[in-house]
Order: C-alpha cells, then sequence, then structure tokens
C-alpha cells in the first residue's frame, strides 16, 4: 500500500508496505504553492501510484474574531480548506479509473462541540468536514472512500504556541476580552484529557483500513468523549 501524506495543502511524502514516509523534496525543487494544482499534480506524478492520500494540512488559530484580520482568515482557509480540496482533487483520477483509494482528511475535535477562541479554525475544518461527507457519496460508485479524523487538544505539541505565533495572548486579543480569553485559555491547556500523536496515528490506520461506510473518526480520549456526547 502506498500512502502520500499532504502537509500544509502540498504532498510531501510517499511510502511502501503501509508505512507513512516523510521525505520533502531535494532543496534544489521550487516549493510548489498550497492550491497550485498543477504543482501539486507534478508532485503527485513524481511520487507514482498512491494508494491512500492523507491530508493532514493544519494552520492553527486561537483568538477572537473580532481580532483576527482578514489576511488571517484567508490564511487558515488557504491551508485547511482549499489546499485539502487541491491535494484531493489532484488525485482522485487515479483513484476513480483504478477503481480503489481513500482520502482520509484529518480536521479536528473543534468540530464536536462549542469551544471558544477557534472561530476561523473551527470555521475551516467544519468546511472540510462537509466537503469529505459529500465527496464520499461522489467517489462511493467507483469504490473509492473519503473519512475524517478528528484529533482532539494535543497538549503536548507546540500547537498553542503555534496558534498564537509564539506571542501572550493577552496580546493578541482586544483588550474588553482578555479576561475571558485567559480564562478559556486556562481551561483548554488544563483539561484532563487530551490526545496523544500515537491516537492520531493509529486513527488514520484504522480509517484507512474501515470498509463498513462510516464517515468519522475522533482521534484521542477527549475527542472520543466529545463525540458520544453530541
Amino acid at each position: 500500500m502506498s500512502i502520500c501524506a499532504a502537509i500544509a495543502g502540498v504532498p510531501r511524502s510517499r511510502a511502501g508496505s503501509g508505512t507513512p514516509a516523510a521525505n520533502p523534496p531535494p532543496a534544489s525543487s521550487p516549493a510548489p504553492t498550497m492550491t497550485s494544482l498543477e504543482s501539486i499534480i507534478a508532485a503527485f506524478e513524481a511520487a507514482g501510484p498512491v494508494d491512500v492520500l492523507v491530508n493532514n494540512a493544519g494552520v492553527p488559530s486561537i483568538g477572537v474574531f473580532e481580532g483576527t484580520p482578514m489576511a488571517r482568515v484567508r490564511e487558515v482557509f488557504e491551508t485547511n480548506t482549499f489546499g485539502v480540496m487541491a491535494t484531493t482533487q489532484a488525485v482522485l483520477p487515479q483513484f476513480r479509473e483504478r477503481g480503489s483509494g481513500v482520502v482520509v482528511n484529518v480536521t479536528s475535535s473543534v468540530v464536536l462541540g462549542h469551544m471558544p477562541l477557534s472561530a476561523v479554525y473551527k470555521a475551516s475544518k467544519m468546511a472540510v468536514e462537509g466537503f469529505t461527507a459529500s465527496l464520499a457519496l461522489e467517489l462511493a460508485p467507483f469504490a473509492v472512500r473519503a473519512k475524517t479524523v478528528e484529533p482532539g487538544a494535543c497538549l503536548k505539541t507546540n500547537f498553542a504556541a503555534r496558534a498564537t505565533n509564539g506571542g501572550p495572548l493577552d496580546e493578541l486579543v482586544p483588550a474588553p476580552y482578555v479576561p475571558w480569553a485567559m480564562k478559556a485559555m486556562e481551561d483548554f491547556t488544563g483539561q484532563d484529557l487530551f490526545t496523544q500523536e500515537s491516537d492520531v496515528a493509529e486513527t488514520v490506520w484504522r480509517a484507512v483500513h474501515d470498509t463498513t461506510g462510516r464517515l468519522r473518526f475522533p482521534a484521542g480520549p477527549d475527542a472520543v468523549r466529545l463525540a458520544q456526547a453530541k
């Protein structure tokens, strides 16, 4: 099985024997833009036949919407939503012609509950959820599957720091929101259940091999708890 992982909206790796690889293109290769279909198609052609596409694109964003510049909103959607669509569109012809293949779009547990400080990020991931649900119906006649994996909060990664660009939250939100935002962030980082990276990897593996028609796969104990509470 050959798995192609798309990181930041562009294919980065190919693997044999069902094990993802992480080999970036040579340094001399120009970096493809996230939604340039031509460059993405070229990357897939260089990778060779692909059995599974895992779209693990993710630009984190934490803050209040009133204080979020529209340029930042577009940046988040460019990777989290449009990059996912572009890589998916590029790989579908070979899946359809072969009559097999799996697309796994990694979203987030923010789609499972009401979470503060995530309006833009959640909107970008909810868009991918809706996209994947409809895509799965389009691909079913060709025996091609589409799934979503919904990771919980990976508190041991640098997600929160990246989401705030390393800056303190009280300097990133409008002053009237600061007390509320600081409390919300404290609650988020102090939760008793959270997700390990291995939870996500194992859930992606299950989604790839699932043939029951299931669409959504929460990853991590906090994500599973949210899914069960819906």
